[in-house]
């Protein structure tokens, strides 16, 4: 059962990374060596961030009950919309194209809003756990 969760929510956080990074192409243009900015990955991190916090503080642990909420959608949803390895190559494509200070806001500020994002979901979780 845990790997059909993992395997479905896997699939349908790949199909949301998909749509998000299509949907940054279009909104803000595509990013590639010649220009541009990976907006789409670090939308995504934000995103994912954010509800990785609130789920860890509103789905059951292991040892408190069920778990399958938590391995359908951290493990699973999360772990296909979540992009650290695109994030990653992005990363060295700024640096290929020897933009410094877009390497540095980028790595900055995924950083810094990733955390935050992280901080956000557990404090709003925590406020909304029974």
């Amino acid at each position: 059962m845990a790997l059909l969760l993992v395997f479905l929510g896997g699939g349908i956080g790949s199909v949301l990374r998909y749509l998000a990074g299509a949907l940054a192409a279009k909104s803000f243009g595509p990013f590639t060596m010649a220009g541009g900015w990976p907006w789409g990955t670090f939308l995504v991190n934000l995103i994912g961030c954010f509800v990785i916090g609130l789920c860890y503080r509103l789905l059951p642990v292991p040892d408190e009950g069920p778990h399958h909420a938590r391995l359908l959608l951290m493990t699973g949803v999360l772990g296909g919309f979540t992009t650290f390895s695109a994030f990653a190559l992005d990363s060295a494509i700024l640096w290929m194209r020897q933009d410094a200070a877009g390497l540095f806001l980028y790595l900055a500020g995924t950083l810094a809003f990733t955390l935050g994002g992280v901080a956000l979901g557990l404090a709003l979780g925590k406020a909304l756990a029974p």
